[in-house]
């Protein structure tokens, strides 16, 4: 699987991979959908996405099936990252690690010296996952208003060096 950069055209199927991936994350904690697709065209205008898609042989790449994305955003020398999503069938394969990878090189190769990210601090499997990776907690910050979670909830705020 290789990674690319997101196309304007892309935004329904990242909606999608978004919402199938946070609904089988966080159905416990909210009884919507993650994003909406007006929201994603939104983000391609502020920053990227990227993706990994699992194209069948003898297929051309556009007619491949979007198995996961990350949001990242250049902030100056420090970046943001969010909406790391893989979609359930191909969860638990590496493909996570992949799309980290690929949006932590391509801030770095912006000339981003530091990745942030936040997590919701009652996903209890997503501090290791990124404590491995590098990042530390660096603070919190409070859940959206208006999103009405089923339990109290806040933000954990990460860093990672980038160089």
């Amino acid at each position: 699987m290789q990674v690319h950069v997101a196309e304007t055209r892309d935004a329904e199927a990242i909606a999608s991979v978004i919402n199938a991936a946070f609904r089988r994350a966080e159905s416990f904690l909210i009884d919507r959908d993650r994003i909406d697709l007006e929201t994603v065209r939104e983000l391609l205008r502020a920053g990227i996405f990227l993706f990994a898609e699992n194209a069948a042989d003898n297929v051309a790449d556009d007619l491949g099936v979007l198995c996961g994305c990350v949001y990242v955003e250049l902030r100056g020398e420090r970046s943001y990252l969010g909406l790391l999503s893989v979609d359930p069938i191909h969860q638990n394969a590496g493909l996570g690690s992949k799309l980290m990878d690929a949006a932590e090189d391509y801030c770095a190769k912006a000339g981003s010296r530091f990745m942030d990210l936040q997590i919701v601090n009652l996903r209890k499997e997503l501090p290791d996952f990124y404590h491995r990776r590098g990042y530390i907690e660096t603070g919190t910050a409070p859940f959206p208003p208006g999103l009405n979670p089923k339990l109290p909830c806040h933000f954990v705020t990460m860093s990672k060096p980038l160089t």
